[in-house]
């Protein structure tokens, strides 16, 4: 008895679960150099929160924040 009730309850199951597929999120690169810029990777650490690893056309590579602007004075 038991099993009459198992088995349709186990199809059940398995068919409503049949159509859930899941794919992973999208992976964006985190820092991207426009278009004939070599990428270089920081040297030091992240000098604070907020900070982001950005290029500047006259300097190159360095850290940016959207309040403070670029580590180490650049403007």
């Amino acid at each position: 008895m038991k099993i009459a009730i198992f088995i349709p309850a186990a199809i059940l199951a398995l068919s409503s679960l049949g159509g859930c597929v899941v794919t992973p999120p999208a992976v964006h690169p985190l820092y991207s150099a426009p278009p004939g810029v070599v990428y270089v990777a920081p040297t030091y650490a992240i000098p604070g929160p907020g900070y982001v690893w950005a290029y500047h056309p006259h300097y190159g590579w360095g850290w940016h924040h959207p309040q403070y602007g670029w580590h180490k004075g650049w403007h």
